[in-house]
């Protein structure tokens, strides 16, 4: 597959606008105005379009309301279902497929304030910034954007990028072992520079994910999210419900999504997730 180069430069200018709004967001309460797109592409360098397109996005996941005649604020916070592992049976299975990659961007950079704190470093601490687009059996199946601390992984080479698992790599090749992930999953839909790259109509289905994964001492060792397609790609998980008379009682809250009652409320849930790739013909 060949990679479009002009779709590619409108994802990664978008991305990076994408990242320069959710930090104004981050550093605001709910309700809080962000600067008008007229003051915002001012301050980014970038076009209205470009600008509007991360918004867009963040609208589309509910993280900022527009409000005709008076600009765009911080929505309210998300009610969030937490699944917690047992850390005794922690399984998070490959998703069927031959998995490669394209490398649509690699650069040392500083990590930034949003990204350091979610790794745990200074702004001006390097990380490597991947930008990769994820194949299945030679589809384009996912866009990857991976921040990995420079100080844990000194290098990392365009094979170890786009052949085998990464995580497999660090470990064979960096003595970074991983050990836990914390991953959010949210539906959202492509842009038309990103429709181009995973060869599907804009403004399709798509799943976004963020994932923060630590090694076995505790370390973060990577920040990742990635936009995967809708059409062809799923999430199946598996849990371990909690024995009927160990029910809470009624008015201590239930989970969305499941009857109240499933659930203890001494045990962690036990979670195993897998992904499942979707022949074209589904």
């Amino acid at each position: 597959m060949e990679i479009d180069a002009a779709a590619s430069g409108a994802v990664l200018k978008r991305e990076r606008v994408r990242d320069a709004v959710l930090e104004l967001i981050e550093e605001r309460r709910p309700g809080d105005a962000i600067p008008s797109e007229r003051t915002l592409c001012a301050e980014l360098g970038v076009s209205r379009p470009t600008l509007r397109a991360a918004v867009d996005e963040l609208v589309v996941a509910g993280l900022l309301v527009r409000e005709h005649g008076r600009g765009m604020f911080v929505a309210a916070e998300k009610i969030t279902q937490e699944l917690v592992s047992d850390r005794r049976a922690f399984s998070l299975p490959q998703a069927a497929g031959a998995w490669t990659s394209r490398l649509l961007e690699v650069r040392t950079l500083p990590a930034g304030a949003r990204v350091g704190r979610k790794l745990r470093m200074s702004p001006a601490a390097p990380i490597h910034y991947v930008a990769r687009l994820r194949l299945v059996d030679g589809s384009p199946m996912a866009i990857e954007y991976l921040h990995v601390p420079t100080d844990l992984v000194s290098d990392l080479t365009s094979e170890e990028l786009e052949q085998g698992d990464l995580y497999e790599h660090l470990g064979e090749r960096h003595d970074v072992r991983v050990s836990e992930a914390a991953q959010s999953i949210e539906p959202t839909v492509v842009t038309r520079a990103e429709a181009d790259l995973l060869d599907v109509p804009e403004l399709s289905p798509a799943l976004l994910f963020e994932r923060l994964t630590t090694d076995t001492r505790g370390r973060p060792v990577e920040y990742v999210h990635s936009l995967y397609r809708g059409d062809r790609y799923r999430i199946v998980s598996r849990l371990t419900l909690g024995p009927r008379d160990q029910a809470p009682p009624p008015g201590e809250g239930h989970h969305p999504g499941i009857p109240p009652g499933d659930f203890t409320t001494q045990d962690p849930v036990t979670l195993s997730t897998r992904g499942v790739v979707q022949g074209d013909g589904m």
